[in-house]
């Protein structure tokens, strides 16, 4: 069984705006941090923002700073992707992950241990 479910992705116009929300399912586990990874077709996973638990820090790419926020509800192992001006360019399957191990940087995908089977995000031009 998968462990995180992610939800809302689909197409939107450049410009437009989208909603990811990623929740645990299945064997409840305690994390540290979550986050949100993507991955364009022929291209690695890369990281997109996360954010730590226990101080509320937020960590973005730079090519969403801006644009993206990260939000979400630690003992519940839920977080969100608010995703405004979007690009052709952020075209993607969005991931979310959970880190479970306390690492002490969240930009890396070897940083998590649980991981959803992602959601579509398309952007037309």
């Amino acid at each position: 069984q998968v462990p995180l479910v992610e939800s809302g992705g689909g197409l939107v116009q450049a410009g437009g705006s989208l909603r990811l929300s990623c929740a645990a399912s299945g064997r409840t586990f305690s994390s540290y941090g979550m986050g949100w990874f993507r991955q364009a077709p022929g291209k690695e996973r890369e990281f997109v923002a996360a954010i730590r638990w226990s101080v509320g820090s937020t960590y973005y790419a730079d090519s969403v700073k801006g644009r993206f926020t990260i939000s979400g509800d630690g003992p519940r192992n839920a977080v969100y992707l608010q995703m405004n001006l979007l690009k052709p360019v952020d075209t993607a399957v969005y991931y979310c992950a959970a880190d479970i191990k306390a690492s002490s940087i969240l930009e890396f995908t070897a940083d998590y241990d649980r991981w959803g089977q992602g959601t579509q995000v398309t952007v037309g031009s």
